[in-house]
């Protein structure tokens, strides 16, 4: 899994746990649902860390909280 894979899928990880929608995420975040959209497909191959906090600032949890996840464990190497 590559880096932005595993954040995609930490994001709807994280709107799964709290019964919330793609919309609903953005709309907390005050960021359009486009650039949420943009993050979990290939359109973004580089989700930027402001996005990813206003992310985290809507769901009300830290970076720190949002990368202490299992999905970041071992991820392919980037460089090739």
């Amino acid at each position: 899994m590559t880096a932005k894979e595993a954040v995609a899928e930490r994001i709807l990880e994280l709107c799964g746990q709290r019964g919330i929608a793609i919309n609903a995420l953005a709309n907390m975040a005050g960021v359009p649902p486009s650039t949420v959209y943009s993050m979990l497909n290939a359109k973004s191959k580089n989700p930027g860390v402001i996005s990813l906090q206003k992310l985290c600032d809507g769901l009300e949890i830290s970076l720190r909280e949002f990368f202490d996840s299992p999905l970041f464990e071992g991820l392919e190497q980037e460089i090739k």
